[in-house]
């Protein structure tokens, strides 16, 4: 053990040093990753976490997130939240106040998030809605013209509607899930996980990020991990578990975020896009990988003045 750690997927700057702020305070991990991502969440120039997330195809931004304790595996998670601007913290609340269950989604999620005093507000704003607006510009392929039969303008209306939502594409600059991974000095080891899913996703679409072993997994003897980018490829290889899994085979974090993602390629996907992966240990060892040049992540850690940069392996 080396002293209290915290990594992060691009863009978790934003929330890392409130996260080392806590730990080197002798706070705990689960604190520190709560605190780390409700700032990311809060962070209104990020538009794939929280306040300010892109929206699904109705206009409507949905929200999922997850954490998961490393020395008890307990996890707590909510998918396709409304209405609520830190689901981070109502994952907290199902881990801790409703250990029952793992995962609320929906509007049982927003019930739970009522009865335990979250407070609603608007998460769509202007300039997410203006992103959302410009994507919804007629096109050539817009329905309009001659009709011949009301059934059959009606089909032709859906199909064009989904080719339209099949051609939306994440504005410029760095994108998705933001994943924060803390050890802190007591050895205990939290990852948590926060996002609005693709942007224009089907309603009620629910990725990785809310499903243990797929976007999050966390056990004390071996490492956390954590995915960011294509959900649906990480939770058909059960992507964290399998770092995870790999970390206890001996792999470094590096090699096991590489073979996760080389396990990912091999699946037939016709909407690939990136996936990501960063892992930490409970030595303080840390690692990520990516399919593309350039790919980092964020690390501090007591000795940090700032979120220091650091390169991902590339597959």
């Amino acid at each position: 053990m080396t002293g209290p750690v915290v990594i992060g997927s691009e863009r978790s700057e934003a929330g890392l040093p409130a996260a080392m702020a806590v730990l080197a305070a002798g706070g705990s991990a689960l604190d520190a990753v709560e605190a780390g991502l409700r700032r990311c969440e809060d962070n209104l120039a990020d538009h794939y976490v929280g306040t300010g997330g892109l929206p699904n195809a109705q206009g409507v931004v949905e929200l999922d997130a997850s954490l998961m304790i490393g020395s008890s595996r307990a996890f707590g998670a909510v998918g396709a939240v409304k209405g609520f601007p830190n689901p981070i913290s109502i994952a907290r609340a199902v881990l801790e106040k409703l250990p029952q269950h793992n995962l609320l989604v929906g509007s049982g999620a927003e019930l739970f998030a009522e009865e335990n005093g979250f407070a609603r507000s608007e998460l769509l704003t202007e300039e997410s809605k203006a992103l959302f607006r410009s994507a919804l510009q007629p096109s050539a392929e817009s329905v309009e013209g001659e009709r011949t039969a009301a059934q059959a303008g009606d089909e032709r209306y859906r199909e064009s509607a989904l080719e339209l939502v099949n051609r939306f594409a994440p504005h410029d600059g760095p994108w998705g899930t933001i994943n924060i991974l803390a050890l802190d000095s007591a050895g205990e080891l939290v990852v948590g996980v926060s996002t609005s899913g693709y942007p224009w996703k089907y309603p009620g679409r629910v990725g990785d990020s809310a499903v243990p072993g797929a976007g999050n997994y966390a056990d004390l003897r071996w490492g956390g991990a954590a995915c960011t980018g294509r959900g649906e490829l990480s939770m058909r290889t059960l992507g964290a578990r399998a770092i995870v899994a790999d970390l206890a085979r001996g792999l470094d974090p590096f090699e096991a975020c590489l073979a996760m993602l080389a396990e990912a390629a091999t699946l037939p996907d016709e909407f690939r896009a990136e996936l990501r992966c960063l892992a930490l240990t409970p030595d303080g060892r840390h690692g990520a990988a990516a399919g593309q040049d350039g790919s980092v992540y964020v690390v501090m850690t007591q000795s940090s003045t700032e979120p220091e940069f650091h390169p991902r392996k590339v597959l």
